[in-house]
């Protein structure tokens, strides 16, 4: 396609406010997804017209759709914001170009953008949630060019798989540099075997964890992680926070670690038992990096740190400048996804998020493509 002829419109997957429900700003009405034909004008200067190739189901979308949780453009909308494809129409220097659109798209102008904290940009717009109708269950999305992040021809890895850079491995990449993760730092990740977790373990033997604990509820999948850079799992199983600090004291006595101070804990479930547990386990001159998202509040006594000479550190999202790193990260397998990634058509998203929501899908991120390319694993 040139760059100036545009597709009339956009085949989407739509969350809309089911028939009889009243929309309420305290809480979010019953959702249902419905495909619809969002009618496309014309590209604005510097924008392009992305066909997507792949859209990874995130957590962030099921909250949306089951929790209640509010987004910032109302109902209805196209969630999705893992999104991989091709520049089809727009900026002629893009057209042709394969691409990884990053989750978070900031203004560039702003004092935080200035500052290095674009990442956290107040009027940067997420697909799927700030973006107005637009979002990456859908055939197209129109996007701004200056942050777009290219996929070198030579990759070997399928674009549609590629999509979950956008979020689920740049996220964490981000969250290790908020932490000041280095090498010989020891680590613990609360929720390690979610679609972030895993690539937090990940990431955080990249960059030289002398040892990495990784704490979850499955031991099936808990298991599974001693291959992704875990070190030692610990259940949290039938276990409350206390518990599990007191397993996590005598797991660190059995292998003579100092399990006192120093640690950098990373809450990665987004749940208020995982955050209740990495505070738990929170001590002398160490870190609690907070990056999954919980509706529900936590009590915590803020004396502890100061005694602690302790912190806690919220981060969100992956500044678009970290992506070009992250992608070849991920294109050289030193971070590996393609054991992790399963691929559906898009027409079946009603079924996928069902049987995510439900927990039937294992460690995998789903990744939907709008080409129908079938059904399938990422390989190994």
């Amino acid at each position: 396609m040139s760059a100036s002829i545009l597709p009339s419109g956009i085949h989407a997957w739509q969350m809309v406010a089911s028939a009889g429900e009243r929309e309420d700003t305290r809480r979010s009405p019953p959702f249902h997804l419905e495909q619809r034909f969002l009618p496309l004008g014309a590209l604005a200067p510097g924008e392009a017209l992305v066909q997507i190739a792949g859209c990874g189901i995130c957590g962030t979308d099921l909250g949306y759709f089951y929790d209640g949780i509010l987004t910032v453009s109302r109902p209805p909308l196209t969630l999705g914001h893992e999104i991989s494809g091709t520049v089809v129409a727009g900026d002629a220097s893009w057209v042709g170009k394969r691409v990884i659109v990053p989750t978070i798209l900031p203004c560039g102008s702003c004092g935080l953008c200035r500052a290095g904290r674009a990442n956290r940009c107040l009027a940067q717009k997420m697909p799927g949630n700030s973006y107005g109708p637009y979002g990456g269950f859908a055939s197209h999305i129109p996007v701004p060019t200056r942050e777009l992040c290219e996929v070198p021809e030579q990759a070997a890895i399928p674009l549609e798989l590629l999509a979950v850079v956008a979020d689920a491995v740049a996220t964490p990449y981000q969250a290790a540099l908020r932490g000041g993760l280095q090498r010989g730092d020891r680590v613990i990740i609360v929720g390690v075997t979610g679609g972030l977790g895993i690539y937090m373990a990940q990431w955080a033997k990249l960059l030289g964890a002398e040892v990495v604990i990784g704490i979850g509820r499955s031991p099936d999948k808990l298991a599974q992680t001693q291959a992704f850079g875990v070190d030692l799992p610990l259940s949290a199983a039938a276990r409350s926070p206390r518990e599990v600090r007191k397993e996590f004291r005598s797991l660190c006595r059995k292998n003579r670690l100092d399990a006192r101070s120093g640690w950098k804990i990373f809450e990665m479930s987004g749940t208020q038992a995982g955050q209740e547990t990495a505070l738990e386990l929170l001590a002398y001159a160490g870190m609690v990096v907070v990056v999954g998202f919980s509706p529900e509040p936590v009590s915590y006594h803020l004396s502890r740190l100061m005694a602690y000479d302790a912190e806690v550190r919220g981060t969100w999202g992956c500044p678009p400048e970290h992506y070009p790193y992250v992608l070849d990260q991920v294109l050289q397998e030193r971070i590996r996804i393609r054991p992790l990634v399963a691929t559906r058509p898009m027409d079946r998203i009603r079924e996928t998020f069902e049987e995510i929501h439900e927990r039937r899908c294992g460690m995998k991120r789903v990744v939907l493509s709008p080409e129908g390319r079938g059904e399938g694993d990422g390989g190994h």
